[in-house]
């Protein structure tokens, strides 16, 4: 037969979970007499050619071990993050025209003239502070005694304030290195202005507009000249796995944050909303170091936020792809939602390790957990396989069962299946339950191999498209075979068809 009558194609169709609906055909250039093991090992090599992006790590984190720390602060509104991002390079920090957008400590890493180090965006300072105002003073206040330099931000077209000399008074006491910024100098005339900040008594202001970018590079070369040799930043790089925190808005994301690290590391306010930005925190859970992130609560509609909430939420979102497992808060207290599956649905996508926690369990009686258990069965069937941990991070209940199942979940979507064993499994699975005819013609899997993991990828090479039925059957007996408990499970179909051309 020659090759006009006989030509070898091939169609990819990837699936996880659900079926994609897409597909993308190849032609494969073979000999008209190529065997079936001529074929398998080009296909074995094709799909490592391929799927080679499966195969690529996470973004190695950068070192922050020992580095210097430099805290930018101010009153509300001064333009503290807008100079955060002015100096990390990129737009990171959620930026908004309104007091109190932000609330934690974050660090970025910048860099400037080879140096590197950690930049702390705080929440904005303000005396006689009450309530979550005056949590965000507090953290303010700390991450001005952890820093090496600290840099005080004050609005140049408004001048030296009370709540300016308030916070004069806390560096001071602070003993820290200061360099005194007068923001919002967007003009000559603005930097004359600026002179009336000498009366702080913190030594020469620096005008800078940290939105134009005004004598930027004149600020930097001033903290670089303060910076240590060593600092006193923590080490991001290493054994710490990465665990976003994921959920809607007060569901007790930060306060089971603020659980683990055994301190008041990020502001918690019965107001939904509270964290704006992710927060990192190195946490220790049995003798094991964890980098926790902290994300904004992600509301059901999204797309009509406006503001620093659409901002936060994109901050989420991209906390999520920096992560290895998800840790998806659920209100036990309260009916699951809609919202709660499309949050744990984000995670698959990502392809992220997942453990899914029920919090307030204090609040529950015993009626709602019957009724929570029929809610599970029902609604969270399709991530049976996920770990599931019921905590109290106001009381601290079972907090430190999540590392026995974070390290469950990592390892599983850590895993890989020798291809051997694989086929072998597939060999004993098509025997004893064959895919179905249709239409006179039955589907064989020719070969199967684990392209990649984190999350283990599979890639099935079949002799004909099989039905969604029977993938969902494959998966469930990958499952049951290999274990893959806390992990998506992400297969990829290469059909092989034969097709005559005219």
């Amino acid at each position: 037969m020659s090759n006009e009558d006989n030509e070898e194609s091939e169609t990819e169709v990837f699936f996880a979970g659900e079926p994609e609906s897409a597909t993308t055909e190849i032609t494969v250039d073979l000999p008209d007499d190529a065997t079936e093991d001529e074929y398998l090992a080009f296909a074995l090599a094709a799909a490592r050619e391929e799927f080679g992006d499966f195969d690529a790590d996470l973004a190695e984190l950068s070192s922050t071990a020992n580095l210097p720390v430099v805290a930018i602060v101010g009153r509300p509104n001064v333009g503290k993050s807008t100079l955060v991002n002015r100096i990390i390079g990129r737009r990171e920090a959620v930026v908004e025209d309104v007091p109190g957008v932000t609330r934690d400590r974050v660090s970025y890493e910048a860099e400037w003239n080879g140096r590197k180090f950690l930049v702390v965006d705080t929440g904005g300072w303000e005396r006689n502070a009450r309530g979550i105002h005056s949590q965000i003073a507090g953290q303010a206040e700390r991450a001005i005694n952890e820093a090496d330099v600290v840099v005080f931000v004050v609005d140049a077209m408004v001048g030296a304030t009370t709540t300016d000399e308030a916070v004069v008074d806390v560096i001071r006491k602070s003993g820290k290195p200061t360099i005194l910024v007068a923001n919002k100098a967007d003009d000559h005339n603005a930097e004359l202005e600026a002179t009336a900040l000498w009366s702080l008594g913190l030594g020469e202001p620096h005008p800078v507009s940290g939105l134009h970018g005004r004598r930027s590079g004149d600020l930097l070369d001033a903290v670089v000249a303060m910076l240590p040799e060593v600092g006193s930043g923590q080490a991001k790089e290493g054994a710490p796995r990465r665990v976003a925190l994921l959920g809607k808005p007060n569901v007790g994301k930060s306060s089971l944050l603020n659980a683990l690290a055994g301190s008041n590391r990020v502001v918690v306010d019965d107001v939904a909303g509270t964290t704006v930005d992710p927060v990192d925190e190195l946490v220790e859970i049995k003798d094991r170091l964890w980098w926790f992130v902290d994300t904004a609560g992600i509301r059901k509609r999204h797309r009509e936020a406006s503001g620093h909430e659409y901002y936060a939420t994109l901050r989420t979102q991209a906390a999520l792809e920096r992560a290895e497992v998800a840790i998806v808060l659920i209100d036990a207290s309260e009916p699951l939602s809609e919202q709660d599956q499309r949050i744990i649905s984000m995670v698959i996508e990502a392809g992220r390790a997942l453990v899914i926690a029920f919090n307030k369990w204090d609040l529950t009686d015993e009626e709602r957990r019957h009724y929570l258990a029929r809610e599970i069965d029902r609604e969270l069937a399709s991530v049976s396989w996920a770990p599931t941990v019921n905590i109290s991070a106001k009381t601290k209940r079972h907090v430190e069962k999540l590392a026995p199942a974070l390290e469950l979940s990592l390892d599983n979507w850590d895993s890989r299946v020798p291809t051997g064993t694989l086929n072998r499994f597939f060999a004993d699975l098509t025997a004893a339950h064959p895919h179905p005819l249709r239409g006179g013609k039955q589907p064989r899997i020719l070969f199967g191999t684990q392209v990649s993991s984190c999350p283990p990828t599979f890639a099935l090479f079949t002799t004909g498209f099989l039905e969604a039925g029977y993938r969902r059957f494959i998966e469930r007996r990958l499952r049951e075979e290999f274990g893959f408990d806390g992990t998506p499970i992400r297969v990829v179909m290469r059909v092989r068809e034969k097709r005559s051309r005219r």
